[in-house]
């Protein structure tokens, strides 16, 4: 490896059972408190093993910071696309669907509101590696809704999915900072229209 090559992120769902509590220690450490407000010698004690463990498992804080965000991602994409199919065969309400689904995901596991966003704001270096799975995960929902406005009919559907990743965005920023009551019930209310400006079939 040169030193300009990226660390790799170990694959979340091929961890071994030191390595998982060592992560399960982070997630909870880094959304709760914060990334750099948590040193390893805190999720080391907390996951009950030595800091020589962490390094063997995971070769740095930065490299552990990246898949901690990974396992995020992993559940939230479970989580969105399942939730998406079982709303129905419509794209128009699998659409709506994706609002019903924030709404009970920020409500259930995300008092502090986006991980991703919380982590972006911590990680000011482009080079971190955590921030390309950041990266990685915003433009995987943009996806998803562009993927759904071209199933609903949308005349423009990368622009309708840009409104709507912005709603999505704006709505768990908000929840996290306590600003508007329920954010997310008025994003849906602003997507319906926002989909029906572009042509989208019920």
């Amino acid at each position: 490896m040169t030193d300009t090559a990226e660390p790799e992120v170990p694959v979340v769902r091929a961890l071994t059972p030191g390595a998982r509590k060592i992560l399960d220690a982070a997630e909870e450490l880094f959304y709760g408190r914060g990334i750099t407000a948590v040193g390893v010698d805190l999720i080391a004690k907390e996951a009950g093993v030595t800091k020589k463990t962490l390094y063997d498992r995971f070769g740095s804080k930065d490299t552990l910071v990246a898949a901690y965000l990974r396992a995020r991602d992993e559940r939230w994409r479970e989580w969105l696309t399942e939730r998406v199919a079982r709303s129905g065969p419509g794209a128009h309400a699998r659409t709506l669907a994706t609002f019903d689904a924030l709404a009970e995901w920020m409500s259930e596991r995300n008092p502090r509101g986006c991980g991703f966003v919380n982590a972006a704001a911590e990680l000011p270096d482009p080079g971190h590696p955590g921030r390309k799975v950041i990266a990685e995960q915003k433009r995987w929902l943009r996806g998803l809704l562009r993927g759904l406005a071209e199933e609903a009919g949308a005349r423009d559907p990368g622009l309708l999915a840009d409104e709507l990743a912005l709603l999505h965005e704006g709505a768990m920023v908000l929840h996290g900072l306590a600003v508007v009551d329920d954010p997310v019930r008025v994003a849906r209310s602003m997507a319906e229209p926002a989909m029906e400006r572009a042509g989208c079939v019920r």
